[in-house]
């Protein structure tokens, strides 16, 4: 079996479709078919058959699947390694989600990066369901992002730091100063970072539990863009509680309180089992939980541009 036959199926099986795999891959249907029958042939195994409109895998097309994405990640891995060694530099890859990227990540990339001349770290922005996939793929060493239901036996998990997401509003808001109801609180202009788009994310989480309609709900590039407007009047919107205790000290906002406007939820750090993982994901698992991070975290000043090169990738959808 060959990469491209290992590539062909792994998209089939993510995309259901002989048709969308050629597609995503940029090559012909007849390609796809080609690289599937070589692998047929190859295991004596069907490996799917198509049922109801879409497609059935056998047992050992799934198994197939799991290890082509397997396979084909630490194929990835290790020509960026290789890459990485070659020009005397060492990289780690951290996954994680809109929030902490934008509030957290910079401090903490920062303080971990300066350690040493010869190491860089790529940040990748994904959804928080997505995170858990990408390291048994082996496309990322470590992800950072909320506690996630369903652990993964491969992997294994660092809660790290507890935090609150906030409403927030303008002084003279004609909800600050009370205890706004429900009500009050879906009926207003919300301004959203990107945050928002997630489905199972905290800031959804606070936005279904006060049935804001989905008319209400501006979602911005991010969540910067989105307090300014909350700090101009415009809107109401939501927050980390440490990103925004400055504004809320010094009366540029404040946060409303009542039924529904505040939630908690812990940062985790993730990365594969101590046998599998890199030395540098070692390092950062360990890194991650010190009393040092924590504080460059909540208040770090950002990350020099020479070694932090971020790959972010942020979806908006509704």
């Amino acid at each position: 079996m060959t990469p491209a036959q290992l590539r062909a199926f792994a998209e089939v099986a993510r995309t259901g479709s002989v048709r969308d795999a050629a597609a995503a891959l940029g090559v012909s249907d007849a390609a796809v078919s080609g690289h599937v029958g070589a692998l047929r042939r190859e295991f004596g195994d069907e490996l799917f058959q198509r049922a109801g409109g879409g497609l059935a895998f056998t047992p050992g097309g799934l198994r197939l699947a799991a290890r082509a994405v397997e396979m084909l990640g630490l194929q990835d891995a290790t020509r960026r390694e290789v890459s990485a060694a070659a020009a005397g530099r060492r990289l780690l890859r951290i996954a994680t989600t809109s929030l902490f990227a934008e509030h957290s990540a910079p401090g903490l990339i920062e303080l971990f990066s300066n350690r040493a001349d010869d190491l860089g770290v790529e940040l990748v922005v994904e959804r928080s369901d997505r995170l858990p996939a990408m390291l048994t793929a082996r496309q990322v060493d470590v992800v950072v992002g909320p506690a996630l239901a369903g652990t993964h036996a491969e992997l294994t998990a660092e809660p790290f730091l507890r935090y609150q997401v906030v409403v927030v509003a303008h002084p003279g808001h004609p909800l600050a100063g009370g205890s706004p109801s429900r009500t009050a609180l879906a009926g207003q202009q919300w301004a959203l970072g990107p945050s928002a788009a997630e489905p199972a994310g905290v800031t959804q989480r606070i936005l279904r539990t006060l049935q804001v309609p989905e008319e209400r709900q501006r979602i911005f590039q991010s969540h910067a863009a989105a307090l300014e407007h909350v700090r101009n009047g415009e809107a109401v919107g939501t927050a980390l509680a440490y990103a925004v205790s400055d504004d809320v000290a010094q009366g540029r906002l404040v946060r409303l309180v009542g039924p529904g406007p505040t939630l908690e939820a812990t940062w985790t750090a993730m990365s594969l089992a101590p046998t599998q993982r890199s030395q540098l994901a070692r390092e950062m698992m360990a890194f991650v939980t010190t009393p040092r991070a924590l504080r460059a975290m909540i208040a770090g000043s950002g990350s020099d541009v020479r070694r932090f090169r971020p790959s972010v990738h942020v979806t908006l959808w509704r």
